[in-house]
């Protein structure tokens, strides 16, 4: 322990020179217009309370001390008090050159019988003057200062719109690292380059190698696009710059440009450096190709930022990482190499993708026994990074909120339906309601099962979640890379299925199929339009993207006959009729089935797979 006379006066001398006096003005002008206005409140008081007194002559005072009726005076200046022995008060005024003592002693009053006072507020009320004079040429002078201090600022913030609004990460800041990265290896490989370059680059100069100028992350959102880049802060060790492609733009013109500038000026002054734009779409996107081309803020933008890629001056050491989830939009001058080298899709991860991402997620909370990760990250199928966070999250607020303490894997399911479709709605059904959604949803199910080529049923409800009454869960068994045409029709047949038990069972139809027609026109409309799955041949009839000889890409639609477009119409109705003959046709075969399912979700309201498969047996595929 250090000795106490370190602590001491030297101490408190280093202190003392650290003390800084510093005034806000608009403190200091409250608070003279406060003790101004109490100075005054104070002066008008004591002015009021001395008009209360009754004034009398010096003559009646000199006889009412005779008289014994007065037992003090004071006097103040060229006022008289009188005191008399009753507690009353009177005041009187004489001349300032004269003296009422020598009054008194004329007059032959014993001035050893009554308690004079002598006050000289001369030297107090020439200091009450000078304040009075003074403080409202204070308050005055204080005021402009503040309005000029005011309009300043308001100057300046006018010359502040051109500088760069990106973030500096420090080393000391919070790090991300690529280890807490997974699921996206390839891009992670991709950026893991990036970041040897910056660190060594002498190696890859021996071999005439250049620094990627560019590298441009795209993909869904929630794949990991932000948190490589935090990953490549954490990681690089050399200045990183975030900012977000909105925050280029402002009402003024000519800001977005500015602020690129001062951007790449600021980074150019510390290389090697990085400069990370998220959102990069929304000054990125492809500039106008009509005739009078726009000549609009995000243009200006644009075009400074090509510029400081790639230009007369190229940017030397400085590596630009942006993302997006529209790569469509992007300018193709934007996308090149030299400006952005590399391109690098973050898509959904895949099985050892999501084991990896829940294996990181799930390292600081509790679970009971040994969870399957395998299953878990089967039954995620289509899930994002962010998804997978999120299930995790959900799971481990709902054993908090039931005061429990550890996750069980029945948590995990809730939390992964829940992040999918919403979470549960006790609403009050009538009991026909709940007949009608068991036979709808037991209905897509049997189908689903009879079917060869689609997936097994993972779960049957009748509980209300988001919007729907009620679901059926059918993951995929397998990251697919490819869908075949006789899947996408099997697909079509099982979402007919609701509809087809409804007028089977109940001879009626009910509006629940509304979006599963929506999802199945949708299917048959891409089968005959993109993918050339139908009678009209391999053509595609959609929109498509041209690219002119100027570089520049947008999107048109097909010039498409009326004749064809009846034809195209008559396809996706064709597919339509045929997958739900097919709904019909399984669901008369097994009408036994199907009620055995449906009796017992409206006593359970929920099924599992296990559940399912113990009334309508194993599923058998080709």
């Amino acid at each position: 322990m250090p000795p106490l006379k370190k602590n001491g006066k030297n101490g408190q001398k280093k202190k003392l020179t650290e003390f800084k006096f510093n005034v806000d003005i608009r403190t200091l002008f409250i608070v003279a217009f406060v003790a101004l206005f109490l100075f005054f409140t104070f002066q008008s008081l004591s002015k009021a309370a001395k008009q209360v007194m009754p004034e009398k002559s010096i003559t009646t005072i000199v006889k009412e001390v005779k008289q014994g009726k007065i037992k003090k005076i004071e006097i103040i200046d060229n006022k008289i008090l009188v005191y008399y022995s009753d507690d009353k008060l009177a005041i009187a005024y004489k001349e300032a050159s004269e003296s009422f003592l020598k009054t008194l002693r004329d007059n032959n009053v014993n001035l050893d019988k009554i308690n004079v006072t002598i006050k000289d507020t001369q030297a107090s009320a020439g200091l009450v003057n000078f304040l009075a004079n003074i403080i409202p040429t204070i308050l005055m002078v204080a005021f402009f200062i503040f309005l000029f201090r005011q309009a300043r600022g308001a100057q300046e913030s006018v010359f502040s719109f051109g500088q760069s609004r990106a973030k500096k990460f420090s080393k000391e800041s919070p790090k991300t690292t690529f280890s807490d990265v997974a699921g996206v290896d390839e891009a992670k490989k991709e950026l893991e380059e990036v970041v040897d370059f910056l660190k060594h680059p002498d190696k890859y100069k021996k071999l005439g190698a250049r620094t990627p100028k560019g590298v441009i992350l795209i993909g869904p959102a929630g794949c990991g696009k932000t948190l490589l880049a935090k990953a490549v802060a954490g990681e690089a060790g050399v200045p990183f710059f975030s900012i977000a492609g909105s925050e280029f733009m402002e009402m003024l013109v000519g800001i977005g440009a500015a602020r690129v500038r001062d951007l790449f000026a600021t980074a150019k002054k510390s290389p090697p450096s990085i400069i990370f734009i998220d959102e990069v779409d929304a000054i990125g996107r492809a500039r106008s190709v009509g005739v009078m081309p726009s000549h609009d803020e995000r243009e200006q933008t644009l075009n400074q930022i090509l510029v400081e890629m790639d230009g007369f001056n190229p940017t030397e050491q400085v590596v630009v990482i942006a993302a997006t989830n529209r790569g469509d939009l992007l300018d193709p001058a934007l996308l090149r190499p030299g400006r952005f080298d590399r391109r690098i899709l973050v898509d959904y991860p895949d099985l050892e993708g999501r084991k990896a991402i829940l294996k990181i997620h799930s390292r600081n909370k509790p679970f009971v026994g040994n969870i399957d990760w395998d299953k878990v990250a089967k039954r995620t199928v289509g899930f994002s990074g962010a998804d997978l966070e999120n299930m995790l999250n959900e799971a481990a607020i709902q054993v908090a909120r039931e005061a429990r303490e550890k996750i069980t894997v029945q948590d995990i399911e809730e939390a992964a339906t829940k992040v999918k479709l919403g979470p549960e709605k006790k609403r009050l059904q009538s009991s026909l309601d709940k007949k009608l959604t068991a036979y709808h949803e037991a209905g897509h199910a049997v189908v689903s099962h009879f079917l060869p080529h689609t997936d097994p049923v993972h779960r049957i409800s009748i509980v209300s979640r988001g919007m729907a009454l009620g679901f059926t869960l059918i993951p995929p068994a397998a990251d697919k890379l490819h869908e075949t045409k006789t899947h996408l029709l099997e697909r079509i047949s099982v979402m007919m299925g609701g509809r087809a038990a409804e007028e089977i069972f109940f001879n009626e139809v009910t509006t629940g199929a509304a979006n599963d027609f929506d999802q199945a026109t949708m299917i048959a409309k891409a089968m005959v339009i993109e993918y050339g799955m139908s009678n009209l041949g391999p053509v595609n009839f959609g929109p498509n993207m041209d690219v002119t000889q100027m570089g520049r890409a947008y999107y048109s639609e097909n010039a498409i006959s009326q004749e064809m477009m009846a034809k195209i119409d008559q396809e996706v109705k064709k597919i339509l009729t045929e997958g739900y003959d097919k709904a019909v046709l399984i669901i008369k075969k097994n009408k036994n089935i199907l009620e055995d399912v449906a009796k017992e979700l409206v006593k359970k309201e929920s099924l599992d797979q296990d559940e399912f498969e113990k009334i309508v047996g194993l599923k058998t595929k080709k």
